[in-house]
Parts: structure tokens; sequence; C-alpha cells
């Protein structure tokens, strides 16, 4: 088995064992098991999925951060991280909506856009997912 921990800025979602976890790399998805040769890995806004056998225990969605491999134990530090059965629609709709706004009113320059353009992503990819999924 796998010991694996999810740390978000606010605290440690989850220590425990896992099969498998299947991460969303910023190359691709990419699944660790134990005995994984070390890597360290950023994480694109999308799904990671923790497996017993081939079933799914549990779908978490995180915003970005990064993931560390290596031998029996797997540490996901995610920014922002929600089990994807607690997405509300409609608060990542609204958002979404939000970072829009902000981002037709900055200039082509400014240097807050790229913050905004990622929240876009973010809130375009959970609406995405939970959409999916429903």
């Amino acid at each position: 088995m796998l010991q694996f921990n999810l740390i978000t800025p606010e605290k440690t979602l989850i220590s425990q064992n896992a099969e498998m976890v299947v991460i969303p790399g910023k190359e691709g998805d990419f699944g660790v098991m134990e005995g994984h040769m070390p890597l360290i890995s950023t994480i694109r806004p999308g799904v990671l999925e923790i497996y017993e056998g081939e079933k799914v225990l549990e779908s978490i969605f995180i915003s970005s951060g990064f993931a560390e491999a290596g031998g029996d134990k797997l540490t996901v530090l995610a920014h922002e991280a929600i089990p994807v059965k607690d997405i509300i629609l409609e608060d990542a709709r609204a958002k979404l909506k939000d970072a829009e706004e902000k981002l037709v009113a900055l200039e082509e320059k400014h240097p807050d856009r790229h913050h905004f353009e990622v929240k876009v992503v973010i809130a375009e990819t959970m609406i995405r997912i939970k959409e999916s999924r429903n």
C-alpha cells in the first residue's frame, strides 16, 4: 500500500493508505502505486482519484499544486482541493462569471491579468467536471 497525503494551505485533508492514486499532472494524468520511482510533478486543474483495486474510492477536484512520489509515499500539496461530490455548480458558475468580468476589465498588459486567466480555467474545469458527473 501507498501512504497518501493530500495537504492544502489550510489543513491535511487526507492521510491514508491507498492502492493507487491518479493525479492530473501538467503533462497528463499519471498513476502512483507503491514502489513508484521518485518524481516531482506540477498539477493542473482536474480530478485526483483514489483507487482500491479497480474501484474509485474518492474523486477530488484539485486546482493546482505539486505531487511528490517515491517508494511507498505520495504527497500532494494542493492550492485548493474539493471532493467532486461537494462542488456546487451555481458557486462554480458564479466564480467563472466574476473572473471573466474582472478579466474583461483589465488591460492586456495588466499584472493581474494572468491571475484571472487562471481563475477562469479553474472555474471552467470545475463546471465541466461537475456537469460530466451528474
